[in-house]
């Protein structure tokens, strides 16, 4: 009987088969290759490991920090309310735009000789500032810890020139001086073995559910009666170990016939 005719004739069966999954089969195909799973997983971590130590650059990280003064700030007369402070908060992202702009990171590159365009420069950078405060924090990426440091020290010191000449500040603290950094900031070895292992997990529990929901042998008595429609009258079990034992005394036996004859 070819799929075609089968299909003809159980109409109602394959619909059923094609919207239904037997979940607790599933799960316990899955639970009977739990083993296969986790390897999968401890593989797949091992990889990310060797792939991260072998082929992916460390990354090192300073920081420096800044405070914008402005000038009508020394006074201390009553004139600085928390419309002037939300104010002077909302002036800090004028001030960030400007640690990336054209003229601080040309003259960075013009102090330190760097062999870099400004655009690579501008990569290296990232700036932000806490919320409702008007410190501004530069951090500085590069896989040379000394060279992170001193781009960050001279960034400061180029924008700070910037925002005295643009914005009419009266001066620009410095918070924190660039930090010598002494470990890689990233990648991060650990996040990417978790991850790889739950790559592998997945990866590995989706072929064999595949593998599952792909095989249509008939394995039971009541697939038989699902997909043949027909009824099972009996059974006969057969151990594969009585069976092997039968077959070897038949072949002792006719290797003795044959020794007699002979």
């Amino acid at each position: 009987m070819n799929q075609e005719n089968y299909e003809k004739m159980n109409p109602r069966i394959v619909e059923e088969d094609e919207l239904t999954i037997d979940l607790g089969e599933l799960f316990r195909v899955l639970l009977s290759k739990v083993h296969i799973i986790i390897l999968a997983a401890i593989l797949m971590a091992l990889v990310a490991f060797v792939g991260t130590k072998l082929f992916v650059t460390p990354m090192y990280t300073s920081v420096t920090k800044m405070y914008v003064l402005a000038k009508d700030e020394n006074s201390t007369t009553s004139s600085s309310n928390y419309s002037e402070l939300t104010a002077g908060s909302m002036l800090t992202k004028d001030y960030m735009e400007l640690v990336k702009s054209r003229p601080v990171l040309e003259k960075t590159i013009s102090v330190l000789n760097l062999k870099m365009q400004p655009a690579e420069l501008a990569n290296m950078i990232s700036v932000s500032t806490p919320t409702d405060t008007r410190i501004m924090t530069v951090s500085v990426e590069s896989a040379n810890p000394k060279q992170a440091k001193e781009i960050a020290d001279a960034v400061r010191e180029a924008v700070s020139v910037q925002i005295k000449e643009i914005m009419s500040v009266d001066s620009v603290n410095t918070v924190e001086e660039g930090n010598l950094p002494t470990s890689p900031s990233s990648p991060n070895t650990m996040k990417n073995m978790m991850l790889g292992g739950i790559l592998g997990f997945v990866i590995a529990a989706g072929i064999i559910t595949l593998i599952y929901l792909l095989d249509d042998t008939i394995k039971t008595p009541e697939d038989v009666e699902n997909y043949l429609g027909l009824n099972v009258l009996t059974s006969i079990p057969i151990q594969s170990g009585a069976a092997k034992s039968k077959k070897t005394k038949h072949q002792r036996e006719s290797r003795k016939a044959v020794q007699k004859r002979r």
